[in-house]
């Protein structure tokens, strides 16, 4: 009898179109689920008794009282090599091997680019009152040469960034708690002095940081409102690092000229949610990792990931 699979998230459908499942084909049973699951209950209901769960990024959490309840679960594929929502521990403990894929930095880095000039370019508000019959012309654009760029975070993803911000003759500033001079120089950028010199001083401010205790809420009120009435805000990393209320209320009031943000404290967000009618926002729906190349690459580790375990020896084991 085959083991099953799940693929949980396959918001697209396209999971098993964009890589080869022949290899485990005669062994598993791939069933993709295109819905988001709301609940841990709903979940359960759907996976219980699926040998092997694929799931996107940190969408789905994996907390110790889940892998209780899937007693038949045997593999925990999750794209990316780095997942802070799975209980690595509880995962061994309950006999359940957690497996990564590759993972490209390069479309959030596209991604970023694309909120970044939509908000300098007022491309939303433009299209729109293009195509419903509005005023021809009701924005005027915000300049990127010459105009400083902020960036919180010069890791992997943070260092690209700023490589197409120098193309655009950008002033590029980065911080970050261990960010060095050096670092900072070999990028081709300068080191802020602090944080709030970063945010009082950037025309646009991007964030590029990992969540982690000292990240998480990094942005407040107090930090927002540090920003220029003429600034501009970018978040394609994670949306704990910038208190969402503190956003929400600043957007409102006016405090700076926009926002785009691509990460959210709830995902997929309720049809109510807040965030889906704030002003001065550009929101997307987590598309950061979303592209043809970034998928084949998780769905084709996945099916490798797969294969290894079957023949008893995992590869890219997490935790």
């Amino acid at each position: 009898m085959k083991l099953r699979c799940a693929v949980l998230d396959d918001f697209q459908g396209v999971a098993t179109s964009l890589a080869d499942w022949s290899p485990v084909a005669d062994r598993v049973e791939v069933v993709a689920f295109r819905e988001h699951f709301g609940s841990e209950d709903e979940l359960v209901r759907a996976v219980a008794d699926f040998d092997i769960i694929v799931t996107l990024r940190e969408r789905v959490a994996f907390p110790a009282e889940l892998f209780g309840r899937l007693p038949r679960l045997r593999l925990l594929v999750a794209s990316g090599m780095r997942n802070s929502v799975i209980d690595h521990e509880a995962a061994r403990a309950h006999g359940v091997t957690v497996c990564g894929t590759a993972s490209s930095s390069t479309p959030p880095v596209e991604l970023t680019w694309a909120l970044l000039l939509g908000l300098a370019r007022g491309l939303v508000e433009e299209s729109t009152a293009l195509r419903g019959g509005g005023p021809w012309q009701s924005t005027v654009g915000a300049d990127l040469a010459g105009r400083r760029l902020g960036l919180l975070g010069l890791g992997r993803i943070g260092a690209r960034v700023a490589r197409v911000g120098l193309a655009f003759e950008m002033d590029v500033v980065a911080w970050s708690r261990n960010l060095t001079e050096e670092r900072a120089a070999g990028v081709g950028v300068r080191r802020a002095g602090s944080m709030e010199e970063l945010l009082s001083g950037s025309d646009f401010v991007s964030v590029h940081l990992a969540l982690g205790d000292r990240t998480r809420g990094l942005l407040g009120a107090p930090e927002l409102a540090l920003l220029k009435p003429t600034a501009y805000l970018v978040n394609t990393s994670r949306a704990a690092i910038v208190d969402q209320g503190a956003l929400l209320a600043a957007l409102a009031g006016g405090r700076f000229a926009g926002a785009a943000v691509d990460v959210f404290d709830q995902e997929p967000l309720p049809a109510g949610h807040p965030v889906r009618t704030a002003p001065r926002l550009l929101a997307t729906p987590h598309l950061g990792y979303v592209s043809q190349d970034n998928y084949r690459r998780y769905y084709g580790d996945a099916v490798e990931d797969i294969a290894a375990f079957l023949a008893g020896a995992p590869v890219r084991v997490l935790g």
